[in-house]
């Protein structure tokens, strides 16, 4: 299974700065590459649907 960007769709495959962390609501998985990171965009857990900066 391909890891993707819960912001931007971006497929993550051999990137330096991913962040990879549990959803605090849920415990789902979040992935974010490192352009949504450093811009600060916001993401939707896919599972539960918990907002974060």
């Amino acid at each position: 299974m391909a890891l993707v960007c819960v912001s931007c769709k971006t497929r993550i495959s051999n990137m330096v700065g991913v962040a990879i962390f549990k959803c605090p609501k849920c415990g789902a998985t979040i992935v974010r590459c490192p352009s949504c990171r450093a811009k600060g965009n916001k993401w939707v857990c896919p599972k539960c649907g918990f907002e974060g900066p």
